[in-house]
């Protein structure tokens, strides 16, 4: 019930402030109805570009930053526990990765694609924060970006957002695992006789949760890398496949190609259809639960 009170809250507090921009009370309920659950869906074909607004813009990178944070940090800052969001590493790598992918597609938009220096962050910003956070919100066309950024969003694809939040993808707990596990296998290259341990804030975490991780990452690389390929023999192109495959799996909405942030998913063939609903379900049931039940020996007595 609290998880619930926070969640209504903060939706019932963008519909007044998006309300106060100018948006009309329909448009400012689906809009928040739509965010809060990183959905993504907005009532107008351009999405959040139809607005042209920098308030607007504002206000959505703020509501999908709380989407894609633990949910029971907000209920911690709102007992009082003003350090809840900086105390959780999981929430500091989350806001870092999203401020150090922003100020690298800032600086590659700046001068290529904007003339203004806030044009190209908040821009950067509001992509950046919609895709990592698995929303799919769209002010900009990132297709028509610089290789670089293209090649960023498409990473951000697979970050997803924090343990405990609405966002999809791989989670940035799982990605904090690895890269922690990886720097203590180099560790021990270098000290083999060292006993060392991954932790997360502050806490050991055992090797049985470390396999479960790292096995759940691969899973999810190589359902990827099958589905991308199985998209391409229905006679997709290559970067459609690829983003297409990366949005659905992780539940974001937008991809490259056929599928960018302004087109849509109609052109394409019927068997590709099927083959991203199953994607779409992989994502947002978290990889084990659907293809444990493919397993015979789910099925045996």
């Amino acid at each position: 019930m609290i998880l619930w009170k926070v969640y209504a809250g903060f939706t019932i507090i963008q519909i007044i402030l998006l309300m106060a921009g100018g948006m009309n009370l329909y448009e400012s309920v689906c809009h928040a109805l739509t965010t809060l659950p990183t959905g993504g869906f907005s009532v107008k074909n351009t999405s959040i570009a139809h607005y042209q607004s920098v308030y607007f813009d504002i206000v959505f990178i703020v509501f999908m930053l709380f989407a894609g944070i633990n949910f029971t940090l907000h209920y911690q800052m709102l007992k009082g526990n003003t350090l809840a969001f900086w105390k959780d590493s999981e929430c500091r790598f989350f806001i870092g990765a999203i401020l150090v992918l922003t100020l690298i597609i800032s600086a590659d938009l700046y001068q290529t694609v904007f003339d203004s220096a806030e044009a190209a962050i908040r821009s950067a910003a509001f992509q950046v924060v919609s895709i990592v956070t698995t929303t799919g919100f769209a002010t900009a066309d990132y297709e028509k970006w610089p290789a670089m950024s293209q090649l960023i969003i498409l990473i951000c694809m697979f970050i997803g957002g924090c343990a405990g939040s609405t966002g999809g993808g791989m989670k940035c707990l799982r990605i904090m695992l690895c890269f922690k596990y990886c720097y203590k296998e180099l560790f021990r290259l270098i000290h083999p006789r060292s006993v060392s341990r991954v932790k997360i804030g502050g806490q050991t975490v055992s090797e049985d949760v470390v396999r479960s991780v790292l096995g759940f990452l691969s899973l999810y690389m190589l359902l990827f890398v099958i589905s991308t390929v199985l998209l391409a023999g229905t006679g997709v192109d290559f970067l459609t496949s690829i983003g297409a495959v990366a949005s659905c799996i992780g539940n974001i909405g937008p991809g490259f190609g056929m599928v960018g942030p302004v087109e849509n998913y109609a052109l394409l063939p019927l068997m590709g259809k099927w083959l991203l609903i199953w994607c779409m379900l992989l994502g947002r049931l978290e990889i084990y639960t659907l293809i444990i039940l493919l397993m015979p020996e789910f099925w045996r007595k």
